[in-house]
């Protein structure tokens, strides 16, 4: 599904790649009530989150994390969830849909491949009305939504928006149904908004790795500070500056307004 997400080493990679893809593959949202309410009580209802047991043709045996029950569901009725925010084949209206429900706030988000042909994205976000940006991809398979800004993953474009709306209708705060309960699986990205700075070591907010307490937005803007103020020595300048220019960059000559990619 193209290059979503940042690894460290190549065999590291792999191994969390096949590791992340087998836990995301179990995870599926319902996309309308089944059975429908005319027909009888519904086993599940939109929005609930499931892990897929087995994929059976057509009917998909799967069990509801929120009560358990095991059943099956036509394959039709559901979606795949990967990485918590990305959506597998769900169309446009669903997708407005899914984000109307009561659970999810402003700034509530999600990334949708297209249902008809594979690698192409948009990004959906709860406003005031649902708004919709279409994700365009380079030939060398960067990411972007405004031209002045790429990025070389969906990751790093999620973080990008979760720190600053640069252009969007607000800035992204978390994934579509997060609120919803599951007990395994790769935790969603999502903007950190309360901090307690106070506890937090000064050592980890320059933290490169994945696992670091500080989105990457952060990082990078705490590193522009201290390297502004003279506190960030001349090595660990040279080493952020090749991070950022791995994976973001930005064209001056574009500028910085609104986006003109809604409504897709």
């Amino acid at each position: 599904m193209g290059n979503m997400m940042r690894g460290g080493s190549t065999k590291d990679k792999i191994n969390e790649e096949n590791l992340d893809d087998r836990k995301d593959d179990d995870i599926v949202v319902v996309l309308e009530d089944y059975p429908s309410a005319e027909i009888s009580e519904p086993i599940y209802k939109m929005g609930e989150k499931l892990r897929v047991i087995a994929q059976e043709a057509y009917w998909w045996k799967v069990c509801s994390f929120a009560t358990g029950k095991e059943n099956y569901i036509p394959g039709s009725h559901v979606a795949k969830v990967y990485h918590g925010w990305l959506f597998e084949g769900l169309e446009r209206k669903k997708a407005e849909e899914l984000l109307l429900l009561p659970e999810n706030r402003v700034g509530s988000f999600l990334v949708r491949e297209s249902s008809s042909e594979r690698g192409i994205y948009s990004l959906s976000v709860k406003h005031r009305m649902i708004k919709h940006y279409r994700i365009f991809r380079l030939d060398n398979s960067w990411y972007y939504i405004s031209p002045s800004l790429t990025f070389q993953c969906l990751e790093d474009m999620i973080n990008h928006y979760s720190d600053s709306a640069d252009g969007l209708c607000c800035t992204l705060t978390t994934p579509c149904l997060s609120g919803r309960n599951i007990s395994s699986g790769t935790p969603p990205i999502v903007m950190r908004r309360n901090f307690d700075w106070k506890k937090v070591d000064s050592k980890q907010l320059l933290d490169n790795s994945n696992e670091s307490i500080v989105s990457y937005g952060v990082r990078n803007s705490i590193a522009a500070y201290l390297s502004f103020t003279d506190l960030e020595d001349s090595s660990q300048r040279l080493e952020r500056r090749k991070k950022k220019c791995k994976s973001v960059n930005i064209n001056p000559a574009m500028g910085r307004g609104n986006t003109e990619w809604e409504d897709f």
